[in-house]
């Protein structure tokens, strides 16, 4: 029953990430992986934290070992004055300064232990510091590759949201959109058929009998306008064109001639 559950909730699990990714603005998901690769900042600031801890425990070292050559001289100093007051023959002075002596030495071995750590502290922090400045430098240069693809990866974007618009401005030339909406292809075909059918119904009344009759009327009416026109036109003593034929009948069944 365990192993049935855990593999209905992968099944689940896997289902949903890909109808989420099938969902996903890509522009945005792009967005957000150069947002990811921003963490170079956190990174930077990261490394800057080693590296300050680096030049801190070196200033503790150098500090440390000047303080140890101080005491280092002390010590010699007390040692001197010492002798010089035993070769006085004042005991008391030699016992004080021999004293003196032995707290420098005392102070020296600490310091001594201290810089041997700080040695090692400082042996640590360098190489750290130079990992961190390594790792800072390859994600930069991670960085700006990611940078320099983002925009052909937006163009590349853009171009195949350009080709899924044409697509489907083309498919929806060609199919069935909605019970309610032809085609394109349906529409051309309707028109096509209606111009086809009035061309033949023209086709045929012009080849009818009563075709030819109106066709005889018009030829008949023409002819009638253009005698008209010319009788006009030789009362107006215009006798060229159409009209000059008409004239010379005119003049020729005038009196007198």
């Amino acid at each position: 029953m365990g192993k049935l559950l855990r593999r209905i909730w992968r099944y689940l699990t896997a289902a949903g990430g890909g109808k989420f990714d099938e969902l996903a603005d890509p522009k945005i998901q792009l967005e957000q992986a150069i947002a990811e690769a921003q963490e170079h900042r956190r990174l930077k600031e990261q490394a800057a934290n080693v590296i300050a801890n680096q030049k801190q425990t070196e200033m503790r070292l150098a500090r440390t070992m000047t303080e140890l050559e101080k005491v280092n001289a002390s010590a010699q100093q007390a040692i001197r004055m010492s002798a010089e007051a035993e070769a006085r023959g004042d005991t008391d002075k030699a016992g004080d300064y021999n004293r003196a002596a032995e707290s420098f030495a005392s102070r020296m071995i600490a310091l001594e232990r201290e810089v041997e750590d700080l040695k090692q502290l400082h042996l640590q922090a360098s190489q750290a510091s130079d990992q961190a400045k390594a790792a800072v430098n390859q994600n930069a240069t991670v960085m700006q590759r990611k940078l320099a693809e983002r925009q052909k990866l937006l163009s590349q974007l853009d171009q195949a949201k350009m080709a899924e618009q044409m697509n489907k401005a083309m498919t929806s030339l060609s199919e069935t959109v909605g019970t309610d909406v032809p085609t394109f292809d349906q529409v051309r075909n309707k028109i096509e058929g209606r111009y086809a059918k009035a061309k033949s119904v023209g086709e045929l009344n012009a080849d009818s009998v009563e075709g030819r009759m109106l066709e005889v009327e018009t030829a008949q009416m023409d002819s009638e306008a253009q005698a008209r026109l010319a009788q006009i036109r030789a009362q107006m003593g215009l006798g060229s064109g159409a009209g000059e034929p008409a004239h010379r009948e005119i003049d020729e069944g005038a009196p007198g001639s």
